[in-house]
């Protein structure tokens, strides 16, 4: 399968952040390859100049990054990248046997709704369970819910393999083990019969 995401980064980003984590975006994407067979993602991000060095880090680690220009409006960062996205979807859409959208962004329904008559969707990647457009419910039976993948995806968070239990026989007791518990045997067993001699002498 030649599988393609478009992605929603700002989006994506707010949502999981309102979860109070952060994404790793370099295990989303080989989630996105191990799971869901995506050959290629296009990650779409609202272009400042001070990020450089991120964006460097999110195309090395396999994400066709496409940049809109940003807008300050009073201290805002405006970059909303809808139009760049579906545009993309459209110029790519001969390449690509299924597509998944990341975003629960309601302005993709229609994008959503062409893909599915034309049978080119496979999934719809919803950042949070918390929140979405309800225009994207209809849809809900290709829904999976990154949120659902925190353990996995969570930056920062470094999964370890579970030990396995270990092969080794145990080792056998030394001859100075076995002669102290031979002692400690018969020890108690001479006071078990002290303390019968007593017992049946004292009555």
């Amino acid at each position: 399968m030649n599988n393609y995401a478009f992605i929603d980064s700002q989006n994506l980003n707010l949502a999981i952040q309102d979860l109070g984590w952060k994404l790793d975006f370099k295990k989303f994407r080989v989630f996105l390859k191990d799971k869901y067979k995506v050959s290629k993602a296009y990650l779409f991000v609202g272009f400042i100049a001070e990020n450089e060095k991120m964006y460097s880090s999110l195309t090395d680690a396999g994400y066709v990054v496409i940049f809109k220009p940003t807008l300050d409006k009073n201290g805002i960062i405006k970059g909303n990248c809808d139009a760049e996205l579906v545009l993309q979807c459209m110029i790519e859409f001969n390449k690509f046997d299924k597509a998944i959208i990341v975003s629960g962004d309601g302005d993709f329904h229609c994008l959503v709704e062409y893909l599915v008559e034309k049978k080119k969707l496979l999934k719809i990647g919803i950042p949070s369970k918390r929140h979405y457009s309800s225009l994207l419910r209809k849809f809900t039976k290709d829904f999976f819910y990154i949120s659902d993948y925190k353990n996995k995806l969570q930056y920062g968070i470094t999964r370890t393999k579970k030990s396995k239990k270990s092969n080794q026989k145990k080792t056998a007791p030394t001859k100075k083990t076995v002669e102290i518990k031979k002692t400690a045997k018969k020890g108690m067993a001479k006071k078990r019969g002290e303390h019968s001699f007593r017992h049946r002498h004292l009555r």
